[in-house]
Order: structure tokens, then sequence, then C-alpha cells
């Protein structure tokens, strides 16, 4: 009897710190089935609590779409107790990075997960749309949109949702990071990903918080918000790492002590 194929696979590289999550489902577009989120939300809370872990990429399986979003066809396979709920299948709750290495077309769900990771890097046959308005369906999460977008470009891509734009324009629009060729997106992701590895994860972190946190806060309570948080550096032995790594002129061997 055939075994059952993994529908979201987790890969550790570099000792377990970098993290690579795929979405194993070409032959229905990366679409999402309920246990899927729910599995995604897991992962992601497990990426979180993971010591090792410093960063984690985000691609779907094959090379024509990233993820499509919900499959509104496939009934779950396991009953859970309490009310229904959406599962948080994006990373927004993560001060950990992320990097979403966008395959294919990145739309509607998929969409989502790309705008919760700090970086997007695309292939060039990545076109980018959020169809929403197309099918009557609910997105919530473009609340935000404008923080990646100019508010222009955000009601450009919500409210006439029935068009996707190139990876080309997507980048040029601010949303993807980078657009390269199809072979190269991983090799330009982990690229990022090891660079990342070798940063002071701490700092990071907090850099991350400051920023995402800050962006909803009065200008000086954002400042005092950052300056408070940053007291977890004090006394740190990789602040001292750091120090050490400049004066030696090699690199740093961060512990996140």
């Amino acid at each position: 009897m055939a075994e059952e194929q993994k529908e979201l696979i987790v890969e550790k590289k570099e000792n377990g710190r970098i993290w690579i999550v795929t979405i194993n489902r070409a032959e229905r577009a990366n679409s999402l089935t309920l246990d899927m989120m729910y599995d995604l939300e897991d992962t992601w809370k497990a990426y979180q609590a993971d010591e090792e872990a410093r960063v984690a990429i985000i691609t779907g399986a094959g090379s024509r779409v990233f993820c499509a979003g919900a499959d509104l066809l496939t009934p779950p396979k396991v009953e859970r107790p309490g009310p229904f709920r959406i599962p948080a299948f994006g990373p927004e709750d993560v001060w950990k990075p992320t990097i979403a290495a966008i395959n294919g077309h990145c739309i509607a769900g998929g969409a989502l997960i790309a705008h919760d990771c700090d970086i997007r890097i695309a292939a060039e046959n990545a076109e980018f749309g959020i169809a929403e308005a197309l099918r009557n369906m609910p997105a919530s999460w473009v609340r935000d949109l404008h923080l990646h977008l100019h508010l222009g470009h955000a009601m450009e891509m919500v409210l006439w949702g029935d068009k996707r734009v190139s990876a080309q324009r997507a980048y040029e629009m601010g949303f993807y990071n980078k657009v390269v060729p199809a072979d190269k997106l991983m090799e330009e992701a982990m690229s990022w990903a090891e660079r990342m590895v070798n940063l002071a994860p701490r700092a990071v972190w907090n850099f991350k918080e400051i920023i995402k946190r800050g962006a909803y806060m009065e200008p000086k309570l954002g400042r005092a918000f950052g300056q408070a948080l940053e007291q977890n550096l004090k006394g740190m032995e990789d602040s001292q790492e750091g120090a050490a790594a400049l004066r030696e002129k090699r690199k740093p061997n961060f512990k996140n002590q």
C-alpha cells in the first residue's frame, strides 16, 4: 500500500537553525485544507518556541503556484472541539525572521502567507493577486497591506481583484523584495537565511517587534516601547561576543545568551 504523501513538509538545516516549510500539494495548486491550516499554525508555534531556530523559509511544491489559499472542496479529516475558527496559518505572530520563497502564483491565502513573512523573494513567473472580491470571500488581513504597498496600489490589488500582476510589477509596487529566475529561487532564499544565522538573534527579534508594533503607535510611544524592550539586551554574553568579533576581525558566534 502506497504511503500517504505529506501535505506539509518541514526540513531543518544548519543544525536546526534554518527551517524550510514546503506546502506539498502541487496537484491542487498548493491549496490549504482546514487540517493543513492547523498544521501550519502549529508549525509556526513550534518554530517560535524552538531555541535553535533562527530563520524560516516557506515555499510551495512545483513551479506553478506558491499557494492558492483555502481548499473549499475538501472536508476536514479531524473534527475539532469548540466553535469554528480559521487558524493563524501565516506567521503573523512570529517574532523570528520569516522568508517567503514564492515559486509560483501568489494569490488569496497564499498572498496572506507572503504578506505575513518579513521578506518575499519571488520567481519570475510568480504573479501576485488578491482575488477575494471575485469570489465574495473575506480577507480582513488586507487591513495593513498599505504597510507594504502605496495606498493606491493596495486599493488596486484588493478592490480590483479580478486581475493578477506580474512578479516584476509586484516588485515595483514594493510587495516582493526581489525577483529571480525560478531555478535560482531557493538558492537566493537560502543565502538570505544563511546571512541571518550569523546575526544576533535577540537584537533581530527586538527589531522586528519594534517595527511591527511601532507601526501602530504614536511616534514617541513607539520609541519608548523600543527602548523598554531593548532592556533585554543588558548583560548578555552575545553583546560581548559582538564586540570581540569586531576586534578580532572574525564572524561572531551568537548563542542568544
